[in-house]
């Protein structure tokens, strides 16, 4: 018998309803699908319902959103759909059951967790992302994973190790997950240890658990253990976590811009830093004494050479832990403040979060619980050869607001500005010891998005300056916090160098637009280094600093030319002198060169954090950013675009004076020093003597770029607005007061420029950005 065409469907599909959420059983599993935008599902799978139902983890600040959702149940099948996403869940197993008729293998082995039919699809129907399979098993020895048991306590949930399998496209490719310095970009081949390892072989690694694709679709694991991710092998995504009651994870589907999006909404914006932080940092480890700080800061003022912030290192106390300044080395700290803001000079100063039986504050800290801890509640320390004491718990609420009011009262009302939060990881590994919330195995990767919060709410209560941390790990979130990262204490060697290039680029791309580097890396310089090719730079008047490392300083110089392209500028590392002299007079003025146009790009920076904190999009852009069309790109991770205009490819090979350079297709491109204009799609050899790190500008960009200045604290104006033709461009230049909150009520200016390539006119609206005629400002580059 034949159904009308009309029944038919109703047979098929049933009404659509409204949905909060959709939860299902399934074989013994529940699962739960929630909406947080039209683009959003967070998805949980459990064999303990409350689990499933529980909210995401920690870092996620959004609530759930079912604006635009239907679900409708089509044959057996569970849809929920909005205007940009469906998720299907299939009601049954379609593999058979009957354990007569199941493959022999499956007396002795099974999975640990029922087949659960789940996918996403886009909302033309065509797929998305589909789950293969999932995991959840208790700690055995099959899976040697038995040991796990032994970190779990009597009192706390049970234990297992959770993973999900992903279907993953021949063609895609895969970026993000936080820090991993291998030297690779592209993460489809590879597997990577998602965990904040300080000792882990290329560098720190750093676990932000969210990956963008090439796929229309970006995915946030929802898991802070320990967590192994392989991306495309067997053509498939899996993520394994340590310790969870259950996989959960975010899909945000969309292009890259959408995933950002979905990334911010989630997690938190990206805060306007305080306007010195897009400056220069000047530091070394370490600034002994106040008359060698004030000696540096009068140096830079003597010479006329920009610099912002300085910063006092670690050792500057008497006992760690005992959050003072010697007075033997720092007699007058506050004075000393008050001379270097004078200079025009911000200051930033260490805090640890360790505490040694000596100091004065450990005693509290032990009373009250408020460290990291074994089970019997002994502080964790890590004897017998770190001698620094214990990590203060700043995931207990109690315990963070201690520790912010100690460093208000201590540093802040001497005048410290900002704040450098070493040790973030903790460097005390916690796998094995406990946190308020929990476990250390079960969460391992929190701390620093606890860490961070516990000083930027603290200067966000008690300070009227915008917060500016420094920390050298992340997690999902932390980028809310005011917080810039660093690559950790890397070498100074031309390979570290390189891997520096694309551990930058997937650092930002996983959410967390500010990172930068030691410039010239933080270990000591070996006592003699032999260069594979004659120093592009004499040492010889820099012995004192650069000792029998004959080529330091030609690195250095190049180090420091891809520092003026990073997120943030900062110099640092175990050397006796560290400022832009101390390399040699071949390389002095090389160094001054690229520190003033730093500041002369500020008006371009500048606009790019405000651009970042209304779109969570990444400073530092791998180019499969804006060219996702061109698939050459897929893999370069040794160039990247700063902003919407640059193309930097520092050089990193000692003793070159050229580089290959790749040009994305689809736009002409500009030499940022000749303006020889170049077609794209092709790669080419640049001229790059020592002197010169190649840089291109896209055909179609405006840079707005400021009048000399020695700090942010100088007016700087619009010097000059560069326009680049060949196609029609737009930039939002972006102003503010470059130190309060008043940004967020609406205190800034921003002027719309926009240039017609058709008409060959730029045009400007909004805010007036500069005095006197645009014929004495706007320079079109032919």
């Amino acid at each position: 018998m034949r159904f009308p065409a009309l029944l038919f469907s109703a047979v098929l599909l049933a009404a659509p309803m409204l949905a909060q959420q959709l939860t299902l059983e399934r074989s013994g599993a529940t699962v739960v699908v929630t909406p947080y935008a039209p683009n959003i599902v967070h998805v949980t799978l459990s064999l303990r319902r409350e689990d499933a139902l529980r909210g995401p983890g920690y870092g996620i600040s959004a609530k759930q959103d079912s604006a635009g959702w239907t679900t409708a149940l089509d044959n057996d099948t569970d849809v929920m759909r909005s205007n940009a996403l469906s998720v299907r869940v299939i009601g049954h197993n379609p593999r058979p059951v009957d354990a007569s008729k199941l493959p022999e293998t499956a007396k002795y082995f099974s999975g640990s967790a029922p087949w659960v039919g789940l996918s996403l699809l886009k909302a033309d129907g065509s797929p998305l992302l589909q789950l293969q399979g999932w995991q959840m098993a208790p700690p055995n020895y099959k899976d040697a994973t038995a040991w796990l048991a032994n970190d779990r306590r009597p009192s706390d949930p049970p234990f297992f190790t959770v993973g999900a399998t992903f279907s993953a496209a021949p063609d895609e490719h895969d970026y993000g997950m936080g820090q991993n310095q291998e030297g690779y970009l592209d993460r489809r081949g590879h597997t990577l240890r998602c965990a904040h390892d300080y000792n882990a072989p290329g560098g720190e690694s750093v676990c932000v658990p969210f990956a963008v694709t090439n796929k229309g679709y970006a995915l946030l694991w929802d898991n802070p253990s320990r967590t192994t991710a392989t991306f495309g092998l067997n053509g498939q995504n899996t993520f394994t976590s340590e310790v969870g009651q259950r996989v959960s994870f975010f899909v945000i589907a969309g292009d890259y811009a959408a995933q950002y999006r979905g990334y911010r909404l989630l997690t938190g914006d990206v805060p306007m830093l305080p306007k010195s932080a897009y400056g220069y940092i000047q530091c070394k480890q370490r600034y002994s004494n106040q008359a060698e700080l004030l000696a540096v800061a009068h140096g830079y003022r003597d010479r006329h050479l920009p610099a912002d912030d300085l910063v006092i290192d670690w050792f500057h106390y008497t006992v760690m832990g005992q959050m003072d300044m010697d007075p033997a080395k720092w007699p007058n700290p506050t004075a000393m403040n008050r001379e270097l803001h004078d200079l025009h000079f911000h200051t930033m100063i260490s805090v640890w979060p360790r505490f040694v039986p000596e100091d004065r504050y450990y005693k509290t800290l032990l009373d009250h619980g408020w460290f990291e801890h074994l089970a019997d509640g002994t502080p964790t320390n890590g004897l017998p050869f770190d001698k620094a004491g214990s990590d203060i718990d700043t995931t207990n609420p109690d315990a963070a607001k201690w520790y912010w009011q100690t460093i208000r009262d201590n540093y802040v009302k001497i005048g410290f500005d900002s704040f450098w939060a070493d040790e973030t990881e903790p460097d005390l590994p916690p796998n094995g010891s406990y946190f308020h919330v929990g476990p250390g195995t079960e969460f391992f990767n929190i701390y620093p998005l606890f860490h961070t919060a516990a000083i930027y709410n603290g200067m966000r209560a008690d300070m009227k300056e915008r917060a500016l941390i420094l920390a050298r790990a992340s997690y999902l979130g932390a980028q809310h916090n005011g917080t810039i990262f660093w690559s950790s204490d890397i070498s100074p060697t031309w390979d570290v160098l390189k891997r520096q290039v694309p551990t930058g680029i997937n650092f930002t791309a996983s959410g967390m637009p500010y990172w930068s580097t030691d410039i010239g890396g933080w270990q000591a310089l070996p006592a003699h280094h032999t260069p594979a090719h004659a120093p592009l730079l004499d040492p010889s008047d820099a012995r004192a600093v650069v000792g029998g490392y004959d080529d330091y300083p030609e690195l250095y110089t190049r180090w420091f030319e891809y520092g003026t392209f990073q997120p943030n500028m900062r110099t640092h590392g175990t050397r006796p002198q560290n400022e832009v002299w101390s390399y040699g007079k071949q390389a002095e003025p090389i160094l001054e060169k690229y520190l003033r146009l730093r500041y002369t790009l500020l008006p371009y920076l500048y606009s790019l954090g405000w651009h970042a904190n209304q779109t969570g999009e990444p400073l530092m852009r791998g180019l499969f950013l804006d060219f996702a069309s061109d698939p050459n790109v897929a893999d370069i991770g040794d160039e990247y675009m700063f902003g919407p205009a640059l193309l930097v490819a520092p050089v990193t090979e000692q003793g070159a004076t050229t580089r290959s350079v790749y040009l994305p297709a689809g736009t002409d491109w500009y030499n940022f020093w000749t303006n020889e204009r170049v077609h794209g799609g092709q790669r080419i050899t640049v001229a790059a003597p020592i002197d010169t790190i190649p840089v291109f500008v896209r055909a179609g960009s405006i840079v707005p770029m400021g009048s000399a200045v020695e700090s942010t604290e100088d007016k700087q104006t619009i010097n000059e607005v560069r326009v680049y033709p060949g196609a029609d461009a737009n930039f939002t230049l972006y102003n503010d007061d470059g130190k309060t909150y008043a940004y967020e009520q609406g205190k800034f200016e921003t002027t719309e420029l926009r240039w017609s390539d058709a008409a060959g006119k730029l045009t400007h609206t909004g805010a007036k950005a500069w005095s006197g005629s645009d014929g004495g400002v706007v320079k079109v580059i032919r």
